[in-house]
């Protein structure tokens, strides 16, 4: 037999994987392969950093610098051996609305109090509880977010000039309104620019499609004079530079209005980071860890604060691309960054020529890619119907109300359906005779099954978690017990716990068979169980216990446990 793995220490649960892959040893061969990894994702997180900027509100800029700063602390100090961090397409809805309500103020601030409730999650190990968020959950909020995102991007990708509102049945009303203003030319780089990038991923899937249709379009309006807006027609320059680093105007009623939206950010910050380091494990067969890796991305939050970034969290897309590309360690994720903030300094003038209704098609393309369609699909035909409710529930409740409510509708749901399950799984039988399980312990050999039970004893045999889900189910069946019996056996063998509803619905047997003058005993309980019951109050002088029904039997046919 193998000894039993010991648990691992705090300071292993908070090692990150660069210093775990360092001491492991380092190669000049992992230095190529991670700096080709990295250019290559750095050469895709360009243009996303900046569109997902711009559709979340705020300028391209603070795209860059979040995927520089935050890529960059990600990797270093993160428990995924291959995750990229930086801005992604699930914040454009949330960090949106910030702006909308509170400003770019309320959106630094909402988003370094998140940065420090990611730190205080992973220090009190609790990532490993953000997988157990059911997957219908994730995939309709996920759904939901895509439908955001595309609706967000159609006044780029039709060229009007109207304010988009936060809210999304009001944005479509707008849009709907204007539609009579839509700018054919625009139209027709958004199209160019999404047939392009398809039509890559099918011939030349290894070409980075993204940066060859932002090269694209960006030549094309200037050259061809199109009618289409760009980035220095709507914000200017782009800075060539990082910013240093300044705190926010601590307002106390700033900092309580932005409260819901920090844990917003933390908890989609948590999730996806997760997810992708899931995702990378799957692809890799590493593991990574969750805890430190929670703590990587407040500290990234906080420090993408600080320099006026904006919220990020692990980029799945991204993460997968460093996979495919050869990283070897965290090392890529650093350099990634590493290259984005070279690409920045030296190339910032010409992003000013980047169109937008091409930032518009690729954030359509990820929106679709982000949407889960296959496996919205996959559960609306086969799932369970409660499985459905929860999956178009959070759905349209992400779309229509907030990602919050939605999350928290198809996590409450998820549990109260769980429960429900659970109490239907749990079953009550009543014997009259005992069967082969309860044979006595010192038993050398011979039958039992089929033995009669003496008159006036009942069993009755609990399967299934006595939990307060099914402590009334249980206690129903018990009720109808007819003639009171002399001695009651509650067989408890296949009750793998007890919670305290469950025990308290003992306890008032207990009461109930002593005032009708019945012997209640206690049969076949687990340790676990039996601890359980002594911690609250169900001790064995209150509630006698046996090993098995025919010992209890034999026991009190002696009169012993009477």
């Amino acid at each position: 037999m193998h000894a039993p793995t010991p648990p691992a220490s705090y300071r292993d649960i908070f090692t990150p994987k660069l210093v775990t892959a360092l001491r492991d040893g380092y190669t000049l061969q992992d230095l190529r392969a991670d700096a080709l990894a990295g250019l290559t994702v750095a050469i895709v997180a360009l243009p996303l950093a900046m569109a997902i900027a711009i559709a979340s509100g705020t300028t391209p800029d603070r795209g860059l610098i979040t995927a520089i700063v935050a890529g960059f602390l990600i990797s270093a100090l993160g428990g995924s051996r291959y995750q990229i961090g930086g801005p992604t397409a699930a914040f454009i809805v949330v960090v949106f609305q910030v702006i909308d309500e509170h400003g770019l103020a309320g959106l630094t601030l909402a988003t370094l109090m998140a940065g420090v409730i990611l730190v205080v999650l992973g220090l009190m190990r609790l990532g490993t509880y953000i997988k157990y968020i059911p997957y219908p959950v994730i995939t309709g909020f996920t759904a939901g977010i895509a439908v955001s995102i595309a609706a967000s991007q159609l006044k780029e990708a039709l060229g009007l000039d109207a304010p988009m509102p936060a809210d999304f049945a009001e944005k479509i009303a707008v849009i709907a309104a204007h539609i009579g203003e839509t700018r054919p030319e625009t139209v027709a780089v958004t199209l160019a620019s999404v047939a392009l990038i398809l039509g890559l991923r099918r011939w030349r899937p290894h070409w980075p499609g993204f940066l060859i249709a932002v090269v694209t379009g960006s030549l094309a309006v200037t050259l061809l004079g199109l009618d289409a807006a760009t980035v220095g027609e709507r914000f200017g320059a782009v800075p060539s530079s990082i910013p240093a680093p300044r705190l926010p105007p601590m307002d106390w009623a700033l900092v309580q209005a932005v409260v819901p939206d920090a844990l917003t950010i933390a908890l989609l910050a948590g999730i996806e980071s997760l997810l992708s380091a899931v995702v990378a494990d799957g692809m890799t067969g590493r593991r990574h860890r969750s805890n430190c890796e929670l703590v990587a991305q407040g500290v990234a939050n906080i420090a993408s604060a600080l320099f006026g970034g904006i919220s990020a969290t692990g980029a799945i897309a991204r993460t997968a691309t460093n996979i495919r590309a050869g990283a070897r360690t965290p090392v890529a994720g650093i350099l990634h960054a590493v290259f984005l903030l070279a690409f920045m300094l030296v190339a910032a003038p010409l992003l000013a020529y980047v169109p937008l209704a091409v930032l518009a098609g690729i954030l359509l393309i990820v929106a679709w890619s982000i949407s889960e369609a296959p496996h919205v699909r996959d559960i609306l035909r086969s799932a369970s119907s409660g499985d459905r409710f929860v999956l178009v529930g959070t759905f349209l409740l992400t779309v229509f109300t907030d990602l919050t409510v939605g999350i928290a509708f198809g996590v409450v749901t998820a549990a109260v359906l769980f429960v429900h399950e659970m109490a239907e799984a749990v079953e009550v039988e009543t014997h009259e005779q005992l069967i082969e399980e309860d044979r006595p312990d010192s038993a050398a050999g011979g039958a039992v099954e089929g033995t009669s039970l003496p008159a006036d004893v009942v069993v009755y045999r609990i399967r299934g978690p006595f939990f307060f889900g099914a402590a009334q189910r249980v206690t129903a069946v018990l009720d109808r017990i007819g003639e009171t019996p002399g001695r009651l056996l509650l067989d408890l063998s296949g009750v793998p716990f007890i919670d305290s509803t469950g025990a308290a619905a003992l306890k008032t047997l207990v009461h109930r068979a002593k005032a009708s003058g019945t012997r209640l005993f206690v049969v076949g309980p687990s340790p676990l169980v039996e601890a359980h019951l002594d911690r609250l109050g169900l001790t064995q002088t209150v509630l006698p216990r046996h090993k098995s029904a025919a010992a209890a039997v034999a026991a009190t046919d002696s009169g012993a446990g009477s």
